[in-house]
């Protein structure tokens, strides 16, 4: 075993900088929109396309990676990710146009979805049970790492000349350093069992397990067979209530939420997201160390629970004081929670630059001038000043003071809600999702579940601005989630028959959906801390099992 420190550090080299490439990819945008809308001329459709253009990437990666992952190892599909990421940033590093901009995006958001699937798996698989919870978490902190990364090197780019080619290409760093890492690991637990001056995994039971170990097609996870309609409907009710609490939509109101208890201006935007950032380091950290000795299960209990106080306190709150933010052009759309993605980081997303530049109010135009800033060095400036979480720009009026105890009463409401998600939902249910499955089929499963993530993400970023009865209006301002107009201008018959309920009902039903959370996972997630690989296997394979004293009922 005295091979097996080093060798441990490269596992949690792996999980930390696949977290890191994760996080920087996801958010460097924040930093290089504005002065790519500059020097290209983008309309604020154009801006949106470029954005999103990540996302869709990521959900095809969540449709074809599983395969990808099952048949050429989790190893070769990491190593695989981070090539063709290098070629999406060599291809933004060089652009010249929208198109090829929109391109290497589109490259670079398959490359992480990919790599973030099979690094969760690779990982899992390697290290025995009782380092299993904390490395896989770790790719969770390194998320987190690299957006606050990311924020650092836009601000120290922003001044350069075609400084926002360099901020892409910077994201090629981490991968090539996990590259290195990977090449002095084995390829897979098979291979690690077999040496035994390795790290010590599952007391070399994956290799035994190997020569009698069925083989499963995609239709199995709906079958009764080994209980796998069982472990979908986990790994699905996860990914599910992960978005359906709506985290990446009512973290939106970060910003506004610090000005309404009097940080004005600019600041309100620094402390939404150096503020609200800090709290996601600190409760990821937290739950690193308590996965493997508390539980996934309490993790995720009192994750979800606490989820649900704090959105219901924010949508109360909501009845009796305004949230209401001004509208921007560069509004981001909600491409940079994953994630839940693996990456589900919880982290604001979805959220403009503040203060912006004032653009025509036809969408549509080409964004040409910037209303009362006659040096371009303004314009570069106000990309690096308030980071990408901050929402537009909130006119500057002071608490009333019958008010002030509820604007803080929301203040802490929302730092309560990222840290519940961040020691809960946010790491837990991805290390969840790469335990509950059989080898021969994890990559699949997992790149399955993955797809509905990406798809309730785009749901219930679509789906916000009708809830809270603001798509209609011209000068909403709500309008984080810009794919929802281009939805609209496609579907303009829809439009007359979306109900709204209000923004405060809309927090309300985020802690209804989050209670029904607690229900699911009290009733159907299995404790697997503690428990090797096969051993979770074989609780699935039993037809009934006991969950924290209560019969598990199979499908």
């Amino acid at each position: 075993m005295g091979h097996a420190p080093p060798l441990l550090l490269l596992c949690v080299s792996v999980s930390f900088l696949g977290g890191l490439t994760f996080g920087y990819e996801l958010t460097v945008i924040s930093g290089a929109l504005l002065p790519l809308q500059l020097d290209f001329g983008l309309s604020c459709l154009e801006q949106e396309l470029l954005v999103g253009s990540l996302l869709l990437g990521a959900l095809l990666a969540s449709m074809v990676g599983g395969f990808l992952i099952d048949r050429y190892g989790r190893k070769k599909t990491i190593l695989g990710s981070n090539l063709v990421l290098l070629a999406g940033s060599l291809n933004l590093g060089l652009a010249g146009s929208l198109a090829w901009l929109i391109l290497g995006r589109s490259v670079a958001g398959f490359a992480i979805s990919l790599s973030s699937m099979a690094c969760c798996i690779y990982v899992s698989e390697l290290v025995e049970a009782q380092r299993r919870g904390v490395l896989v978490s770790l790719y969770e902190a390194g998320i987190t790492v690299g957006i606050l990364l990311s924020y650092a090197v836009n601000y120290t780019l922003a001044g350069h000349p075609w400084g926002w080619r360099q901020m892409f290409g910077w994201a090629a760093a981490p991968a090539l350093l996990q590259s290195l890492s990977l090449l002095f690991l084995p390829a897979d637990a098979d291979e690690a069992a077999a040496h035994k001056d390795l790290i010590p995994l599952q007391g070399g039971e994956v290799s035994k397990l190997d020569l009698t170990v069925p083989r499963y097609s995609f239709l199995d996870l709906f079958r009764a067979r080994d209980n796998m309609r069982s472990r979908t409907t986990v790994g699905l009710g996860l990914v599910l209530f992960q978005q359906l609490t709506g985290q990446p939509n009512l973290l939106c109101y970060a910003s506004t939420i610090f000005h309404s208890v009097g940080f004005q201006g600019d600041s309100s935007a620094v402390l939404a997201s150096v503020g609200l950032g800090t709290v996601k380091v600190v409760a990821t950290l937290i739950a690193m160390g308590l996965v493997d000795r508390a539980g996934r299960r309490a993790l995720l209990l009192a994750g979800c629970a606490l989820m649900a106080l704090s959105v219901s306190g924010i949508g109360l709150v909501s009845f009796a004081i305004s949230m209401d933010s001004g509208p921007s052009c560069l509004t981001m759309p909600n491409s940079t929670r994953l994630p839940g993605l693996p990456g589900d980081s919880a982290l604001p997303s979805g959220i403009s630059p503040s203060p912006l530049p004032t653009p025509s109010k036809n969408h549509g135009e080409k964004v040409s001038s910037i209303s009362g800033q006659s040096k371009p060095h303004s314009a570069v400036w106000a990309s690096t000043g308030p980071p990408f979480w901050a929402l537009g720009t909130v006119a500057p009026t002071r608490p009333a003071g019958e008010h002030v105890l509820l604007h803080w009463t929301a203040l802490l409401c929302m730092m309560i809600f990222v840290s519940a998600f961040s020691f809960g939902f946010g790491p837990v249910t991805w290390l969840v999702l790469s335990e509950i499955y059989p080898m021969k089929i994890r990559g699949r499963a997992f790149a399955f579940c993955n797809s509905f993530n990406w798809t309730a993400n785009l749901f219930i970023s679509l789906s916000f601005l009708d809830l809270i009865g603001q798509s209609s209006k011209g000068d909403t301002p709500k309008e984080h989630f810009k794919f929802s107009r281009i939805v609209d201008s496609l579907l303009p018959p829809l439009q007359k028959r979306r109900g709204t309920i209000g923004l405060s009902w809309t927090f309300l039903l985020y802690g209804l959906t989050a209670i029904l959370g607690v229900g699911f996972i009290y009733l159907f997630v299995p404790e697997t801390k503690g428990q090797s690989l096969a051993e979770i296997d074989q609780q699935f394979q039993r037809r009934r099992h006991q969950v924290a004293g209560a019969t598990m009922i199979p499908f």
